[in-house]
């Protein structure tokens, strides 16, 4: 009955997965939801976005595209945690990882303006719906889960042995004219000739082990039903050393009716303790690819680390960098409905959630080359942060029914609030080692950043739906938004939604006509919502304080009339089933469009300021089609065959910037392009006379610059689903489900062949390595020769390769022990498992990882788990 576009995952679906975060959990599974998961390492926060890119802001400090959150109807602040750590600095952390993805019952995502209507500008790139656990509906139920397992990084990239790499080496001083000397070639001439590391597998080869319980207690009485869990998880790292995340989580849900079924309460409460130790570098994942193969031994004989005379940075010197990140997060919601009447009920959504987080990074001098002690300390960084927030929704439901005319009725308010606490140290000084993270010990102590900041939201609401003998539906709704982060007379705007549906397969004459129907359904919405995820107080004056007593300087200029960015969209979509509801298919298409941008308008240096927050003339649109199609395939006693499946085309643009010329986006952005384009050099080949990469000078200058780059080059995805399959046999389950993706992205690029460090097989010439040939180019260390590879291997086209690919998402086995095996010990239901996650990749892309192409990350690892469920 629904006129809104919602897609769904339940519990059953997701459970099994060994996962930290529950969004990681729908790739693949939903129509319009893109999910990435950035880096394998465990509790970095994934990409998603919910229809494509509306927003000119995309990164991880000012990012208008993240969906609304929602946890047993509380809303959660989605904006990754800032950490310092650089192995996730440019990432973060999320705060949905305290949730245990045991105790989820469904994800539902709202796409449409008339499912995201009801929550307003908050959900006006979607909304992430999160329901918990509800209590049991029997006597008291014990529910115990346990697997274990291991991950891996399941594909490394083909790079040069020794050999080779001395070859190419020799060559490039051959073909520039030099002598290696003890300087520019000590790979050469000082090191281990014979010496050969696999450095991928060295530096992150390892296997991570994975462990997981969760228990639960439930029951029930005829008015009172009960939740309380918790759960343990702890996964190590493909890193050597003892890394590992962490978490533990608690939940309870409440439920209770009063005897005359006139009052109801709703209160559920979930907390979690994350505690990831992570070393910190930013090019410890890199060093895999660049190190040398004959690079130096890591230890010396007396077991320090070998620094080789400083010919080199030791890799595992990073391990030293220890740092730990504690967060600690609890939602919790209280939700109170009272029957005034038959027909009116008051109801109220009370919430309140606080996330805390601590990190503190260790930095001794032993993680720093002995030659340079004297120019460094013992040092540490500290940082944290607390997450405050309360929201208040008193509401008023009216619902009548006269005949076939049915009437449902909804007004209602929020109040919301929010304060956020940044603190950023830095200490340095310390004496010893041991005394490092006290910051009594240190000799100096820099508060690098201190920030509050306070947000205010505040909205009225009405909700009118009408459906005719439950054939024909229509929903209006109707909100006036208000938030803190607009200047006075643009804080308030009016915003808006209607959807229809008509459910043709209750008319009589299509029963009749296409008996083979069993439900046919056409609907469609527009409406208009507005977007506030711009930093707090962009509309004033702001001002930071000095170093020391009595100063103030700014850092801010205030722009008090800019305003929401809106967000237009338009939807129509068809549901049709067939042969008694044994195949289900569900077609969208959808059209947005955001405009008034909010952006943060850089502004050149001689100002004194990085930026000022305004509206920007440019829309960006994002249409696109879904199609989702569900089939029972067989169905007898002893067995069934269920096939999903989902794909989605979006498409994505810039429709209009009036005047970008004269922007500083002019050099990232086209109109009538998509956002996620690549603006690059058109490839030449090899020039026969230097032998190397050319690219080529179109307006013939003699210099390369934006005016040069005229290749544009979509990176994008040109469309994306999944498949999934359950077969149930007897009391055996195979499930499993394969993710694939269209897209292109950049190549993985590592040395420039000839410099020191290690290069791909496929970018060297070896057929003529004097002169270069086909795509490359000669070896030599020159620096014209490192400006030539720059420009082929980051600013060309011919950096762009096809990185689709079909993955094995996930494949889980299940057997459910007889009943009467359980009975000794009281057990209700048994069941054993074995699940894969990544179990492997399809994909002609030579990187690591084509989810993320082109980047020196860790990629999604590979994961084997085994456990049981026990219910008694």
């Amino acid at each position: 009955e629904r006129t809104g576009s919602i897609a769904k995952v339940t519990a059953k679906e997701i459970e099994l997965q060994p996962l930290t975060n529950p969004l990681e959990a729908l790739q693949g599974r939903m129509a319009g939801v893109e999910v990435v998961q950035q880096t394998g390492i465990p509790g970095a926060a994934p990409k998603i976005q919910i229809r494509g890119q509306n927003s000119l802001r995309n990164t991880i400090n000012d990012n208008g595209n993240l969906p609304l959150y929602i946890v047993d109807g509380m809303p959660l602040n989605a904006n990754p945690i800032y950490t310092q750590n650089q192995m996730l600095g440019n990432i973060g952390v999320d705060p949905l990882n305290t949730l245990d993805l045991n105790n989820i019952e469904s994800i539902e995502i709202l796409k449409d303006a008339d499912a995201t209507a009801i929550y307003g500008s908050r959900g006006a790139n979607g909304v992430v719906l999160i329901t918990t656990k509800k209590g049991g509906y029997k006597e008291t139920q014990i529910a115990a889960q346990a697997y274990q397992g291991w991950s891996r990084v399941s594909h490394f990239v083909d790079l040069l042995k020794t050999k080779q790499y001395l070859a190419l080496r020799r060559q490039a001083f051959k073909n520039d004219g030099i002598e290696p000397s003890e300087i520019n070639a000590y790979d050469l001439l000082k090191w281990d000739q014979t010496r050969y590391t696999d450095w991928q597998k060295k530096l992150m080869g390892n296997t991570a082990d994975l462990t997981q319980f969760n228990l639960n207690v439930s029951g029930a009485n005829d008015n009172t039903s009960y939740q309380i869990g918790a759960s343990y998880h702890k996964q190590g790292t493909v890193f050597p050393g003892d890394f590992s995340y962490k978490k533990n989580t608690f939940n309870l849900r409440l439920n209770h009716k009063s005897i005359d079924r006139k009052f109801n309460l709703t209160l559920s409460a979930n907390y979690g303790i994350d505690e990831n130790n992570q070393f910190s570098n930013a090019t410890y994942i890199s060093n895999a690819f660049s190190l040398p193969p004959n690079a130096p031994k890591i230890y010396q004989e007396d077991g320090s680390l070998n620094w080789e005379n400083s010919t080199w940075v030791n890799p595992y010197a990073s391990l030293e960098n220890d740092g730990t990140m504690i967060a600690q997060n609890l939602i919790s919601n209280l939700s109170l409905g009272y029957h005034l009447a038959k027909s009116l009920k008051f109801k109220t959504n009370l919430g309140f959630t606080r996330l805390t987080s601590q990190e503190e990074i260790k930095i001794p001098l032993s993680s720093i080359n002995p030659e340079f002690w004297v120019r460094n300390s013992h040092k540490s960084q500290h940082a944290s942060s607390t997450r405050q927030s309360w929201i208040i929704e008193p509401q008023l439901e009216f619902t009548k029914s006269i005949q076939k005319h049915n009437l449902e009725v909804l007004i209602g308010t929020s109040l919301q609030a929010s304060k956020n606490k940044h603190l950023r140290i830095l200490a340095t000084g310390y004496a010893h080692e041991h005394l490092i993270g006290n910051l009594a010990a240190a000799d100096d102590v820099e508060v690098t950043n201190n920030q509050t900041t306070i947000y205010k939201y505040h909205a009225a609401f009405a909700r009118i739906g009408y459906n005719w003998n439950k054939k024909y539906f229509l929903n209006l709704t109707g909100r006036r938004d208000g938030s803190s982060r607009f200047g006075k007379g643009k804080q308030f705007s009016n915003f808006g939604a209607i959807g229809a549906a008509w459910i043709f397969t209750e008319e009589n004459w299509v029963s009749k006509q296409v008996p083979w129907l069993s439900f046919g359904k056409l609907r469609g919405s527009y409406g208009v919502t507005g977007n506030d995820q711009i930093g707090d107080y962009g509309y004033l004056d702001s001002y930071e304080a000095t170093p020391g007593p009595g100063g103030l300087y700014p850092v801010q200029l205030a722009n008090p009339d800019f305003s929401w960015e809106i967000n237009r969209k338009l939807e129509a979509g068809a549901q049709l089933t067939f042969l008694n509801n044994r195949i289900n298919t569900n077609i969208t298409w959808f059209k947005n469009i955001s405009t008034n941008q909010l952006v943060g308008y850089p502004l050149p240096s001689i100002t004194g300021f990085k930026n000022i927050q305004a509206n920007l003339p440019a829309q960006v649109e994002n249409k696109g089609w879904e199609l989702e199609l569900s089939s029972l395939n067989i169905k007898n006693k002893q067995l069934s065959w269920r096939t999903s499946f989902n794909i989605s085309f979006p498409k994505n643009q810039l429709s209009s910037f009036n005047n970008i010329e004269n922007t500083p986006y002019a050099n990232r952005y086209k109109v009538g392009q998509p956002l996620s384009i690549a603006i690059l050099y058109k490839f030449k080949g090899i020039d026969p006379e230097t032998g190397l990469y050319t690219v080529e000078d179109i307006n013939q200058d003699d210099r390369f610059d934006f005016d040069d780059r005229v290749v544009v080059q979509n990176l994008g995805r040109k469309f994306f689903g999944g498949i999934q399959n359950q077969l149930n046999y007897k009391n055996f389950t195979l499930s499993f489900l394969v993710e694939f993706v269209k897209q292109k992205g950049y190549k993985l690029a590592a040395t420039a062949p000839g410099r020191i460090g290690n290069s791909l097989k496929e970018q060297v010439a070896w057929d003529n390595l004097a002169d270069g040939s086909g795509h490359n180019q000669k070896p030599s260390q020159s620096i014209y020769a490192l400006l030539a590879y720059n420009n082929y291997a980051y600013n060309s086209n011919f950096a762009i390769t096809d990185a689709s690919f079909a993955r094995l998402k996930t494949m889980s086995l299940k057997y459910r022990l007889p009943q009467n095996w359980l009975k000794p010990i009281g057990g209700d239901r048994m069941e054993v498992f074995i699940h894969a996650q990544n179990l492997f990749t399809l994909t002609n892309y030579g990187g690591l990882d084509p989810q993320r192409p082109g980047g020196y990350t860790l990629p999604a690892l590979q994961s084997f788990t085994g456990g049981f469920k026990l219910n008694f």
